[in-house]
């Protein structure tokens, strides 16, 4: 007996010791001496293994074997980001609302989720090795709060006066958004919470259906306002009032991201036919897990690297003709004070500068072959007073993105523009401005489309357009001549991977899912907002984007080096003793950094999980060293041997035997064929 519980104590020490190498707890010193080397050196240009004292690489280092090769796989791929979600409930909920939202949203985080690649670099794998788990904090607001912004909001109700182009009151969203913000600040100065919030309005019937506006302009026959229900902030909250509205807006046809109209669109959940409380409040967890994955967990239009030093270069070509038009509508200076907010998109370290070329279109043979090659037609059809069929050309992107690709160093010339060497990342913005009385898009619907490599946008002399979206009942307006936010747009999707708010992959479909909903209020994307500056939705993503591509080539990269030493018999017969020691003490760091880095992602703390990152890229490449190193040695070397004596009594058997057939051969008759006879 006293034999089997000694047994059992062992296994038992060995598990755990076990589960405590591969799970990367807490070593007691590390966490404070990686928070001095960040400090000391927050650009991780020093290896920090290099420089650890010996009782904290002993630390690193376990009297028992590493897992097998398969189980360091499954824990590199078992890294997932928690995400706090603050949800906060302003007005008139029903009393279960907490437990009801709560089992909801649970129900739909499971099981755990990816972040996504709509773009990706390889088309087949659009998931990244990072998952994402929100962790949802739902509470019933203050009464106090609910009171002001009932107050504020009859207050401009009774100021506001009715449109005749709608049926919906014009609020500006200011007087909500001043109120919510302070109390977003409050909460964070007195609890200094992590994540973000989400506040849920739905305050006291109106006298009148009111919505939000979000620009100074008004509806006018060639001006559509596009009035929401929403709004995100520069800081990170958002807020939805349900009781505004309803509202629709989409395609005014048919097509990708047509929004259901009426009841059956989550945000007029509260506008619809008398439902039951459960009903209602599955409305309302769809909507939070909506704004969850576009918005706070968007997919990466594309992986962006982590680089110092970022470029954009403004590429004007402009035809004769239109030099003497209003430069109204591409103002280089409000496009870069956007970018360059501050800091807002850019991580520690990082640089971004502008610079601005100009082409004569008429003096640039490759601009007109482009151009001409590039033309296509459709045809649009409008209800106006009746059906109305309308024939159209645009500017196929496609196509001008192979010209301006193949002919890139050709354009440079003509531009005179020199080669940037000391940028990591350079991305040219080919504006073409063009002599055109029509109306020229690219693809149909799009001023300007984001590429991986460059930005193409068009404007001709004319000023505006009818588009084939509709808002509220009313066709949306293009201002063609307005290109500043287009490109805005444009330039984040190309040089920090950030997707339009109305796209998302989805893995279940296989494809990327079109859904306007979040497209209106302070959002450079879509064609339903007129803002030009940044919420916190499109800085954050900026930053992530380029922190998971990071993460997850660290990961692919540790992944491969694991199956080569799979490949070579495992690390034990791989490594040397005292390399062996080295690799145990270097994976445990790596892992270790990886597990702070998602640390503070999951805080939003973006400068120091780039620093987590970049201290492990030291450890990664060690890794890589060591392993080459033993497989080059593995493969070179020779293993001697004694040679196995010679079988002379086998040979001279042999040797017997040949020599008598040779005599039987020699006593054979053979005759001699003339070769005369033979056909």
């Amino acid at each position: 007996m006293p034999t089997t519980t000694s047994l059992f104590l062992l296994l038992l020490l060995f598990t755990t010791t076990t589960t405590t190498t591969t799970s990367s707890s807490p070593i007691l010193g590390l966490d404070s001496y990686l928070a001095q080397q960040s400090r000391q050196d927050p650009q991780a240009t020093n290896d920090t293994f290099l420089t650890l004292p010996t009782s904290l690489k002993k630390s690193l280092s376990s009297p028992f074997p590493l897992p097998s090769i398969p189980s360091l796989t499954s824990s590199l791929l078992s890294f997932s980001v928690p995400l706090s979600l603050h949800i906060r409930l302003v007005g008139t909920f029903p009393s279960n609302s907490h437990s009801l939202l709560s089992s909801f949203l649970s129900t739909a985080s499971q099981p755990l989720h990816h972040f996504h690649v709509i773009s990706p670099f390889n088309p087949p794998f659009h998931s990244l090795s990072i998952q994402h788990t929100p962790h949802f904090d739902i509470a019933f607001s203050a009464p106090s709060l609910t009171s002001t912004l009932s107050e504020s909001l009859s207050s401009q109700i009774s100021k506001s006066t009715s449109s005749p182009r709608s049926p919906l009151l014009s609020i500006p969203f200011s007087s909500i958004d001043t109120i919510v913000s302070s109390d977003f600040r409050s909460e964070n100065e007195h609890e200094n919470r992590d994540g973000i919030f989400i506040y849920l309005l739905n305050l006291s019937p109106q006298s009148k259906p009111y919505a939000y506006t979000y620009s100074d302009s008004h509806s006018s026959a060639g001006f559509t306002d596009c009035l929401g229900t929403i709004h995100a902030s520069k800081n990170r909250y958002l807020w939805i009032d349900l009781a505004a509205g309803p509202v629709d807006y989409g395609l005014a046809l048919s097509g990708d991201g047509v929004l259901p109209r009426g009841e059956f669109h989550p945000l007029a959940a509260f506008h619809s036919r008398r439902k039951s409380e459960k009903s209602l409040l599955a409305d309302v967890s769809s909507l939070i897990w909506s704004a969850y994955q576009v918005l706070l967990v968007p997919s990466l239009r594309i992986p962006v690297p982590f680089e110092n030093s970022l470029l954009v270069q403004f590429i004007h070509v402009r035809s004769g003709s239109a030099r003497d038009l209003s430069s109204d509508g591409l103002d280089w200076k409000k496009i870069e004070r956007t970018l360059s907010e501050d800091g807002g998109l850019l991580l520690r370290d990082q640089t971004l500068r502008f610079k601005n070329y100009e082409v004569s279109f008429d003096k640039c043979p490759i601009c007109s072959f482009a151009v001409s090659r590039s033309i296509n037609s459709y045809t649009s059809r409008f209800l106006f007073d009746n059906y109305t069929l309308i024939v159209n050309e645009y500017l196929d992107s496609k196509r001008l993105h192979q010209i301006l690709s193949e002919s890139g160093q050709v354009f440079r010339s003509e531009a005179e523009m020199p080669v940037d060497n000391d940028f990591g990342r350079v991305l040219p913005v080919y504006v073409f401005d063009l002599d055109y009385n029509n109306h020229l898009l690219l693809d149909r619907y799009h001023q300007s489309v984001a590429f991986k490599d460059m930005v193409i946008a068009v404007r001709t002399r004319n000023t505006q357009t009818v588009s084939d979206y509709t808002c509220n009942g009313h066709h949306m307006f293009t201002q063609t001549r307005s290109l500043e936010r287009p490109l805005v747009g444009s330039i984040l999707q190309s040089m920090w991977g950030v997707s339009p708010t109305h796209l998302l992959w989805s893995p279940r479909h296989n494809s990327t899912l079109v859904d306007y909903t979040w497209s209106v209020g302070q959002t450079p994307f879509g064609p339903f907002s007129e803002s030009l500056s940044l919420s916190f939705v499109q800085k954050d993503a900026a930053k992530r984007s380029v922190l998971l591509t990071m993460m997850n080539y660290s990961i692919t990269s540790a992944i491969d080096f694991l199956e080569s030493i799979a490949e070579h018999g495992g690390d034990r017969k791989l490594l040397k003793q005292n390399q062996h020691l080295v690799f145990e003490q270097r994976w445990t760091l790596f892992k270790y950094k990886l597990d702070k880095a998602v640390s503070a992602l999951s805080h939003l703390d973006f400068e120091m999980a780039l620093y987590y990152l970049k201290s492990s890229d030291h450890d990664l490449y060690a890794i890589h060293s060591l392993v080459y190193t033993a497989s080059d040695e593995l493969e070179a070397s020779l293993v001697c041997f004694k040679d196995p004596p010679f079988p002379w009594t086998l040979v001279s058997f042999s040797a017997g035997v040949l020599k008598v057939n040779a005599s039987a051969l020699l006593d054979l008759p053979f005759r001699v064929i003339d070769d005369s006879t033979v056909m």
